[in-house]
């Protein structure tokens, strides 16, 4: 998509219809899944381009599937789950889609609600599972900054990211260029805080029921995606909901058109199951897109046969946008 906003076709080459419960309902959401399995297309692999940048962890064989990764940040053991897709060539960089749950879920949960994993195989990247040290009812959540439960003393979950990255792309063959954020509500809004950082973590990020526009916010234009049902009564859609969702989603996605340098101008079309907010033509070969969901509430859309599907609309707006070669680590200027 890039600038030009969005497209109509290939993105829903497998339709999706949002399940009826919560992501914490693990039962119900996994039970809505396996249906979807059953009756969604599969999708046409997207080639992705190989980077010519040097990689540490090609060349390594390595087995498919999800396992758990355990590493130790500022004196916190802290775990994941890395899938790594079917078929997996070694000697080939991949993307790395980093996926974070919400606030009282985890990374198992975030792993079938989202069911990243399967568009993983569909068009081969890698996509890690990190998971909060917080306790949050029977998960964990994250220690946002800006958000009233953060503590100045608490994770930090931006050098969590980082070093996880690090890991995955010391054992893993991955492409510095397309390591992207995704994340859902509380797992959204740290994504959203993630994208602000100086030293820039991922080429693009995409969030599910809980986009926000830090402030401030030091990074350079970031491209960025928001998916949100207008029935949304955790998150809702036009704001006035808890004190960390003072704003409406629509004026967090203009916030960042703004911080993006785009034009003032959005253009409004509809395609399958949503209506497209897009800013076009920013500075950075950045985007910034909405899609809002008629009538949807508080979940990550599942893959099923008819309606908006979500992790193909995210997976193209990641291939879409690549870090720009001049700032990926060893590159020549």
């Amino acid at each position: 998509m890039g600038e030009g906003g969005a497209r109509v076709g290939p993105r829903f080459r497998r339709r999706v219809e949002g399940p009826s419960g919560l992501v914490a309902l693990a039962t119900l959401t996994v039970a809505l899944n396996a249906c979807g399995q059953a009756h969604a297309a599969t999708p046409a692999p997207r080639p992705v381009a190989a980077t010519t940048v040097p990689v540490r962890g090609c060349q390594r064989p390595s087995t498919s599937g999800t396992s758990t990764l355990t590493l130790r940040v500022g004196g916190r053991d802290r775990v994941a789950r890395l899938h790594v897709p079917h078929g997996y060539p070694a000697q080939r960089a991949l993307p790395l889609v980093v996926n974070l749950h919400g606030s009282g879920s985890t990374a198992v949960l975030q792993e079938t609600a989202s069911q990243l994993s399967r568009t993983a195989d569909a068009h081969g990247f890698l996509v890690v599972y990190p998971q909060g040290i917080r306790r949050t009812g029977a998960g964990f959540s994250w220690n946002i900054p800006g958000t009233p439960a953060w503590q100045s003393g608490g994770p930090d979950e931006a050098a969590y990211v980082r070093e996880l990255v690090a890991t995955v792309s010391g054992r893993y063959c991955v492409d510095p260029a397309r390591v992207y954020g995704a994340g859902f509500s509380g797992g959204g809004r740290e994504v959203s805080q993630l994208a602000c950082e100086s030293n820039r973590i991922f080429a693009a990020v995409a969030v599910v029921g809980g986009l926000r526009a830090p402030s401030p916010c030091v990074a350079g234009p970031v491209p960025v995606l928001g998916i949100h049902g207008n029935a949304d009564a955790q998150n809702p859609y036009n704001g006035h909901g808890q004190p960390y969702w003072s704003y409406s989603v629509p004026e967090a996605a203009r916030r960042w058109a703004v911080h993006d340098g785009c034009p003032t101008s959005a253009v409004v079309t509809a395609v399958p199951g949503a209506t497209v907010t897009a800013y076009r033509r920013c500075q950075g070969a950045a985007a910034v897109e909405l899609y809002t969901l008629p009538g949807k509430g508080h979940w990550w859309p599942a893959d099923r046969s008819g309606g908006f599907a979500t992790d193909e609309v995210i997976w193209d707006f990641f291939a879409d946008h690549p870090l720009p070669r001049h700032r990926v680590a060893g590159s020549a200027p």
